[in-house]
């Protein structure tokens, strides 16, 4: 679940990447993890996340239940852009190989935004050296919040 349901709040900025970003602030999860909003707006989010330990699994690859939190994450952004406040009711998450990586980026995008859903899709990538390598994809379906 994304922290998005504050998207409506008469009190957000009307800037769509202050609100994002405001958003994430008010997740301890997403400060914990270090994750930042790059960009969002129209439709489209990115969100980025430094390489720590703590966020390893067994053999040092980035965890794969964080793998899927940054997924749903910037999928649950990019819809929040679009549309408000959004719950993520499903999402997948295609691990294509170990991601090791100085960074991550996650950049999802709105593929359909309904009155009552919205389906978005992601790609998750890992940076070393200046070099990106796609590390998983994603898709979720988000379900409209009534402000």
């Amino acid at each position: 679940m994304n922290d998005t349901n504050v998207v409506n709040d008469v009190n957000a900025p009307t800037d769509p990447l202050a609100t994002i970003r405001a958003i994430n602030q008010t997740s301890a999860f997403n400060r914990w993890c270090g994750i930042e909003v790059a960009s969002a707006g129209g439709g489209e989010a990115e969100i980025v996340m430094p390489w720590r330990g703590e966020v390893g699994q067994y053999a040092g690859f980035l965890h794969a239940g964080l793998i899927g939190a940054l997924i749903d994450t910037a999928c649950g952004f990019a819809a929040a852009s679009v549309v408000g406040r959004v719950l993520a009711s499903h999402y997948s998450v295609n691990c294509l190989r170990p991601a090791v990586g100085e960074r991550f980026m996650a950049r999802a995008r709105v593929v359909k935004s309904g009155k009552t859903q919205v389906f978005t899709a992601c790609d998750l990538f890992a940076e070393s050296g200046g070099v990106e390598k796609l590390v998983a994809t994603g898709e979720t379906i988000l379900s409209v919040v009534p402000a």
